[in-house]
């Protein structure tokens, strides 16, 4: 499994933790809280990797890289 499909899973998997965690709670519950601070911390290496994975596609690209 890729990196990128961990993280997905990783994603979904925190999601579903989020949705748990509001059930009968406040948004700024610390349990709330932290479990969408972990989710937004995996969501932003997400980003990262993706946006790493375009500008190394558009490198080979360039470079005629698997033509």
């Amino acid at each position: 499994m890729s990196e990128i499909e961990e993280l997905i899973n990783r994603i979904e998997e925190l999601r579903l933790n989020m949705i748990k965690a509001t059930v009968g709670r406040t948004y700024t519950d610390p349990e709330v809280i932290a479990t969408s601070q972990a989710l937004d911390d995996v969501l932003d290496k997400y980003q990262e990797m993706l946006l790493k994975k375009a500008e190394q596609d558009d490198r080979d690209r360039v470079l005629g890289v698997g033509l």
